[in-house]
C-alpha cells in the first residue's frame, strides 16, 4: 500500500508529513523505554530487515491482485508500539529513497498509514485480547492473528479518509472506500497468517523476545492443604534455549533468503492500492518517483541484465540496508536514554509450569 506523489495534494502531503514526524518523535521518545539490554538494539534493527524482505513478497488474492506485508502488527509484538512504528519507518524510507517504492512528498502519508495506524490499531487490540484470553502461548499467537488481520483494513480506511480530504482526482469516496476495504481485507488474511507464524516461532524458542508475550507467564500454582497457591520464583531463571546471537543470525538468514532469493518468485500483480486505483482512475495524476533513476529502483539493480540476479542482489542490499539503519536509529536511541528512567525487563519463563508461555 505504498503511496506514490500525485495521489493526495501538497497541502494534505504536508500535513501528514507533519503528524508522521510527530509520530517518530512520539516514536523515539517511547522506544527509549521499550529497548532495555545491549542486544535489543540489533534485534529491532533485524525487525525492520525482516519486515523490509517479507515487503518484497507479493501474494496473490483474488482478480488479478496481489498483498504484501504491512509489518506493523508484528513489529508492535516483537519489539513494542513505539519501536515498531519506527521500525516501519525506517523501512519505508528506505524502500522510497533506495528503490523508488511509496513517494517522497508522500512519505508522511505512508507512514502514518503504514506505521502509525496499524501499529496503534494492532497493538491495541492485541493487549485487549490478552488480556480477556488464558495466559497461554496459543492465546498470544491467536491474539496475534486477530490483531494483524484487523490492521490491513484499518489502514485501508485511513488512506480513504486522507483521499477524501486531499485525492488529487475526483472519484466517489464511497466507491474508494468499499474497493480498498473488500481488497485488504482480503490481504489482511495473509497478514495475519505471516505475523502469526513468524510471533509463533520466536515464542517458541525464546518467548522472552517478544514484546507483547513479556508479563503473561502464569505462576508456578501448589497445592497446599487442598488450596492451589503461588510457588516461590526460582533463586535462578533457567538458561534460554536458544542464545540472542543464534535467534538473530537465524532471522537474518531468513531475511536474506527471502528478499535474495524466494522475492523473485512473488506475484507479479499489482497490490491492493495499484488495482484499485487503476481500476477507479485514482492514479491519472501520479508523478514520475523522484528516485526513479536509482541504482536499485524497482528492486533491480540496474544494467543488470539477469533478472533473478538482479533482484536478489537488490534485495539483499535492501536487507543490509535496512539492518544498518535500523539498528544504528535503534542504537542511539537506547544510548540516550534518561538515567535513571525504568527499563522494561523481559520475562524469563519458568520450564516448570505449565500455563507458561
Amino acid at each position: 500500500m505504498h503511496v506514490p506523489d500525485g495521489f493526495i495534494n501538497a497541502p494534505v502531503s504536508a500535513a501528514a508529513g507533519l503528524v508522521a514526524a510527530g509520530a517518530v518523535a512520539a516514536g523515539l521518545r517511547g522506544a527509549r523505554r521499550e529497548l532495555g539490554g545491549e542486544r535489543t538494539a540489533p534485534l529491532a534493527g533485524l525487525v525492520a530487515a525482516f519486515i523490509f524482505a517479507v515487503q518484497m513478497l507479493n501474494f496473490p488474492v483474488a482478480a488479478g491482485t496481489s498483498g504484501h506485508l504491512l509489518g506493523g502488527a508484528l513489529a508492535a509484538i516483537l519489539v513494542g508500539p513505539w519501536t515498531g512504528m519506527l521500525c516501519i519507518a525506517v523501512v519505508l524510507l528506505m524502500q522510497g529513497v533506495l528503490f523508488a517504492d511509496g513517494g517522497l512528498t508522500a512519505l508522511g502519508v505512508n507512514i502514518t498509514v503504514m506505521g502509525g495506524v496499524t501499529v496503534l490499531v494492532a497493538y491495541g487490540l492485541f493487549r485487549a485480547l490478552v488480556k480477556v484470553l488464558p495466559r497461554t502461548r496459543r492465546s498470544v499467537t491467536a491474539a496475534t492473528f486477530v490483531a494483524a488481520l484487523v490492521s490491513v483494513p484499518a489502514s485501508a480506511a485511513a488512506f480513504t479518509l486522507i483521499y477524501a480530504v486531499g485525492g488529487t482526482t475526483d472519484v466517489p469516496v464511497g466507491k474508494v472506500l468499499a474497493a480498498m476495504l473488500g481488497v485488504h481485507t482480503l490481504i489482511g488474511i495473509g497478514e495475519a497468517a505471516i505475523t502469526m507464524a513468524t510471533v509463533g516461532a520466536v515464542i517458541a524458542v525464546r518467548p522472552d523476545l517478544v514484546y507483547g508475550a513479556r508479563g503473561l507467564t502464569a505462576p508456578l500454582k501448589l497445592r497446599v492443604g487442598g488450596e492451589l497457591v503461588d510457588a516461590a520464583p526460582a533463586a535462578r531463571p533457567a538458561p534460554a534455549a536458544v542464545g540472542t546471537r543464534k535467534v538473530w543470525a537465524a532471522g537474518l538468514a531468513a531475511s536474506v533468503l527471502l528478499a535474495g532469493f524466494v522475492s523473485f518468485y512473488a506475484s507479479a500483480n499489482p497490490d491492493g492500492l495499484e488495482k484499485v486505483a487503476a481500476d477507479h482512475g485514482i492514479d491519472s495524476k501520479v508523478q514520475e518517483h523522484a528516485t526513479a533513476d536509482s541504482p536499485l529502483a524497482d528492486y533491480g539493480v540496474k544494467d543488470l541484465t539477469d533478472a533473478r540476479l538482479s533482484g536478489g542482489l537488490a534485495g539483499t542490499i535492501g536487507v543490509g540496508a535496512t539492518l544498518a539503519l535500523g539498528t544504528g536509529v535503534f542504537w542511539a536511541t537506547r544510548r540516550r536514554r534518561t538515567p535513571g528512567a525504568p527499563v522494561q525487563q523481559s520475562a524469563q519463563p519458568s520450564p516448570r509450569s505449565k500455563e507458561a508461555l
